[in-house]
C-alpha cells in the first residue's frame, strides 16, 4: 500500500492553511486589501506601456532590476549597494527568511503581526518566540527585548506600522531593540509613509544586523506590479541576496517604478488626501455607539463591534468588503477596512451607523 502523499511532503505543510480573502476580490466598495483607492492617471500608464511595446519580450530581463534599483536607492538618498528590488515585498520575505532562518533558529513576531511571517518561519522549520501586544493592541517594548535576550533568538521581526493592529512602534523603541539585540532585525515598513513615526532607514550603516523591508503596494498604488524592496548594509544584503529568484522582476514593473518615481508628486498628494481621510473617518466612527475604533498609523482602520461576523455580512451584502480579522489574537470582533475615496468613505460609515443605531 502506497504512503499518503502528504508523508512526503515538508511537515510543516499540516499546521499551515492556505491563504485566502474572505469575500473575494471584487465588491462595489472594496476596503479589504490595504489597497489605495488611486490608481495610475491614463496618461502615465499610457507612457509606461508606450516604452514597454520597445522591449524585446523573447529575451530575459536583467538577473536583477538594476536600474530601478539605482534609481530607487537614489530617490532614498542612500547607497545604491544597499538595495535589492523583489516581485513584491512577500517575495522579499521568503528570500530574507530562506537567508537567516532554518532548523534550530528562533524568530521573535510580536503577536498579532503579518501572518506571512510564522508561515514563512514555520516551512523553514524555525522556532516561533511570540511576544503578545499590549491589550490596546500597542508594542509590548519591553517584552520583546526581554524574551529576545532570554530565548537568544536569531531573528526579530517588526511590522511598523503593524498590519493588522495598524499601530507604530516608537521610533526610539525601534532604535532599542535593533541595539539591544544580538539577533538580525528586519524592519517592514509597508505602512510608513501613513506613519506618525520617522522611517530607521537611516539606521542601516550604523547597525549591521537591520533589514528594512518596503513595498510599492500601499503608498505607491502599485499592488498590481508587485514590486518589493529591502535595504541594508551591503556585507548583510550580499548575503540575503544568495537564495533570491534571478529573473523574478519583470521590465514592466521596472519601467513603471522608474515613472512613478520621477512623477513622486502624485504618491504625496495621495497619501494627503489618504491621511486626512482616515482621521476624518476615524472621528465619525468615534462617535457612533456600540463601536470600539482605535488610533491608527496606516491606511486602514480597525473597529470593534458587538459581532464581527454578523457585521462583516451586513456589509458585504450592500456592497461594502471589509476584512473579518477576528481570528488574530487579541482582535476578537474586529474587522479591519482601509481607507477610500470620501463617497466609498461615506458609504461605509452610513451603513455602520444604520447598523447601530
Amino acid at each position: 500500500m502506497k504512503r499518503d502523499i502528504r508523508d512526503l511532503l515538508n511537515p510543516a505543510l499540516r499546521s499551515i492553511a492556505v491563504y485566502k480573502v474572505d469575500g473575494g476580490q471584487e465588491a462595489e466598495i472594496k476596503l479589504n486589501q490595504n489597497e489605495s483607492p488611486f490608481d495610475l492617471p491614463l496618461w502615465l500608464k499610457e507612457t509606461i506601456l508606450d516604452e514597454f511595446r520597445n522591449e524585446s519580450w523573447n529575451r530575459y530581463p536583467d538577473i536583477l532590476p538594476f536600474r530601478a534599483m539605482d534609481a530607487y536607492a537614489d530617490f532614498l538618498g542612500i547607497a545604491r549597494d544597499s538595495v535589492i528590488m523583489s516581485n513584491g515585498s512577500n517575495e522579499m520575505l521568503y528570500t530574507i527568511f530562506l537567508a537567516c532562518l532554518g532548523p534550530g533558529k528562533k524568530i521573535l513576531i510580536p503577536e498579532p503581526s503579518f501572518s506571512l511571517y510564522e508561515k514563512i518561519a514555520l516551512l523553514l522549520q524555525a522556532e516561533v518566540v511570540s511576544v503578545p501586544m499590549h491589550p490596546g493592541l500597542d508594542f509590548d517594548t519591553e517584552a520583546i527585548i526581554a524574551k529576545a535576550r532570554e530565548q537568544e533568538v536569531d531573528f526579530i521581526v517588526l511590522s511598523t506600522p503593524n498590519n493588522p493592529t495598524s499601530k507604530s512602534l516608537p521610533y526610539d523603541d525601534v532604535c532599542r531593540i535593533i541595539g539591544e539585540s544580538d539577533a538580525i532585525v528586519l524592519v517592514d515598513e509597508a505602512y510608513i509613509e501613513f506613519s506618525r513615526e520617522k522611517s530607521v532607514l537611516g539606521l542601516i550603516e550604523e547597525h549591521p544586523n537591520l533589514v528594512v523591508l518596503r513595498t510599492m503596494s500601499k503608498a505607491l498604488a502599485l499592488a498590481g506590479m508587485r514590486i518589493g524592496f529591502a535595504i541594508a548594509n551591503p556585507v548583510l544584503l550580499g548575503e540575503i541576496a544568495k537564495p533570491k529568484i534571478p529573473f523574478s522582476s519583470g521590465r514592466l514593473a521596472e519601467i513603471t517604478l522608474l515613472h512613478i518615481l520621477k512623477h513622486s508628486y502624485l504618491v504625496t498628494d495621495s497619501v494627503a488626501y489618504i491621511l486626512a481621510e482616515r482621521d476624518r473617518v476615524y472621528a465619525e466612527i468615534d462617535g457612533i455607539a456600540g463601536i470600539e475604533v482605535f488610533a491608527s498609523d496606516t491606511n486602514f482602520l480597525i473597529i470593534r463591534v458587538h459581532d464581527a461576523a454578523r457585521t462583516f455580512r451586513d456589509l458585504s451584502a450592500s456592497g461594502i468588503l471589509v476584512r473579518n480579522v477576528s481570528g488574530y489574537p487579541l482582535m476578537e470582533n474586529c474587522l479591519r477596512f482601509n481607507v477610500g475615496m470620501r463617497d466609498e468613505n461615506d458609504r461605509l460609515l452610513e451603513k455602520l451607523r444604520t447598523m447601530h443605531t
